[in-house]
Order: C-alpha cells, then structure tokens, then sequence
C-alpha cells in the first residue's frame, strides 16, 4: 500500500484534507492516526487569523458549502499548542498547510516551520488566498503568483506541495508554474467557488456570502484535474482530493494519476469515514489482484 509522493515515502495513500479534521487528534478518538498515509492539518498563517462571519457552513444537494476563512493560531502557537498532541496521538507523518496574504506572509510562516518536528513530513502551500499586494488576485489564479508564493515558501526546509484551485482556465499553465518553482508534489484540487441563498429571507446562507463547494459535487472536476495535469506532466506527483467518500472513489483518482488522496468532507457526516476508506481501498485491491497500490497510478491515461 505504500506511496511515494516526490521524496515523501507514505505507508499507504490515503490522508485527510486540510481544514476538514481541525488540527488532526480531533480524530483520534474515532481513528488510529497511526494507520494513515498522513495527517493534513488545518492551513495555518504566520499570525493568528479570525476567519470569516457565522455562519460559516452550509449542506447543499451534493455536499457542503464553507466559507471558515482560515480560522487558524497561527504557525508559532500551532507549534507549540496543537502539534504536539497530534504526535502523542501516534500520528508518524503530518503535513503542515500554509497560507497568506502576500508573498511576504507565506515567506515568514514558512520560515517559522523550518525548525518543525521531524514528524512534520511536507508542507503543503495552500494558494486559493487573495494576494492584496495585486488587487486581491487569488494566488492560485496566477501563473506569476503561484510561482512567487512557492519560491517564497522554500525556507521550510521540507518538501512542499501546491495545492491548486480549479477555478481557472487551463489548470495546467498553474500547475507547471508551481512545479518549476519548487513544488515536490500538487494537491488537486480545492473547493469550487459557489454560493446558496435562503429563499425565506432573501440572504446568503453563509455569513460571507459565497463561499467553497466541496463534497461529492466536485469529484468528477477533480478527477479530471487530475488526470488532465498528470497527462501534462506524467513525472510529477499529484495527491487528488474532492468527494472522495469510499475506496472505489480513490481508486478512480489513483488511475486518474493521483499518486495518493486526501478525504475531507466526508469526515463530517462520518469522522471514522478516513479509514474507511482506507479499508475499502484495501479490501479492492485484493479482489482486483493488484499487489502494489502504486501499480494503479495514471492507469486511465494509457489509453486517452
């Protein structure tokens, strides 16, 4: 079952998605953290960050709406506070998120991982931010700024990965900027941009007004991220994430050329879904005979 994400060597490929577990021994209580590829924490900023108005989270017909805003510590108090009873709970891999508004802030939270516990694996640089050094471009929309936030990030010291929003129009000028910027590994894709309104009151149902769709609605636009990034760029290493929700939902992402996948939404309505899932990724593998996860990797692409 082991992966290999760029020079990050995971017992298995399944992992949480960021900002969907808290700080991960949240859910120790319901999994053994122990048991999976890696823990995703909560995108962290190089200060302290409120987060948006309530509410922040809606159900819509094919999965949820979130507008948090990145509610964080930040990197410092993380550290000091969150990191260490993540480890007591047994988790052996984290990956840190980062973000911020500038290309400065995501230089200084970087830099305040450099001295992390080596349990801290990779550093996952979340860039679906605005940048109000550019009129509040989203990083993530940018060739240039999505180069500029990854150089920035590289005193870590650790591998980083790029995670991408697929609210643009050709994903893959994104995705080779961040790659020859430094990026081990891309994280496709996050939330699609989407609102609800309540009809008896005539208001956004989210405190911010629109926010982030994820769950089953957006698997099939991951899936094609995915596999349209890594039919661009067969070397590279892409972990796939939105809607997974059952083994056969990883698979599809591993044949799609997803080298791992993360699991998010699906923690909400079952906080035990993660392993799950790792279960049923199991349990397919040994009736489809496949020896080695990683021999399902870009599967789909051979014949497209």
């Amino acid at each position: 079952m082991s992966t290999l994400i760029g020079s990050v060597r995971l017992s298995n490929p399944v992992m949480t998605a960021s900002g969907t577990a808290g700080h991960g021994a949240e859910l120790a209580r319901y999994v053994d953290l122990s048991s999976l590829g890696a823990v995703v924490v909560k995108s962290l900023s190089a200060e302290a960050w409120a987060g948006n108005p309530a509410p922040r989270v809606t159900e819509v017909d094919a999965g949820m709406l979130n507008s948090v805003g990145l509610q964080n510590p930040g990197v410092e108090a993380w550290l000091a506070e969150e990191l260490p009873a993540l480890i007591a709970t047994g988790a052996r891999r984290v990956v840190a998120s980062i973000w911020g508004f500038s290309v400065e802030a995501y230089e200084r939270a970087a830099t305040a991982l450099a001295d992390a516990p080596a349990e801290v694996v990779a550093v996952e640089v979340n860039l679906s931010c605005p940048n109000v050094e550019s009129r509040r471009a989203m990083f993530a929309h940018s060739p240039r700024l999505t180069a500029e936030a990854v150089e920035a990030t590289a005193g870590c010291r650790r591998p980083r990965w790029a995670k991408l929003s697929p609210n643009v129009t050709d994903l893959t000028e994104i995705a080779g900027a961040a790659l020859d910027a430094g990026a081990e590994a891309l994280t496709l894709v996050n939330t699609v941009m989407g609102m609800a309104i309540d009809i008896e009151t005539r208001r956004p149902r989210l405190g911010a007004g629109g926010g982030g769709l994820s769950g089953p609605a957006i698997r099939p636009v991951a899936v094609r991220a995915v596999h349209d990034v890594c039919s661009a760029f067969p070397d590279a290493a892409v972990i796939g994430v939105g809607g997974v929700a059952t083994g056969e939902h990883a698979v599809e992402l591993l044949l799609a050329g997803a080298s791992a996948v993360q699991v998010g939404t699906a923690t909400f309505a079952d906080p035990r879904a993660v392993a799950r899932i790792l279960g049923e990724l199991e349990r397919w593998c040994r009736r489809h005979s496949v020896a080695r996860v990683a021999d399902l990797v870009g599967r789909a692409r051979a014949d497209t």
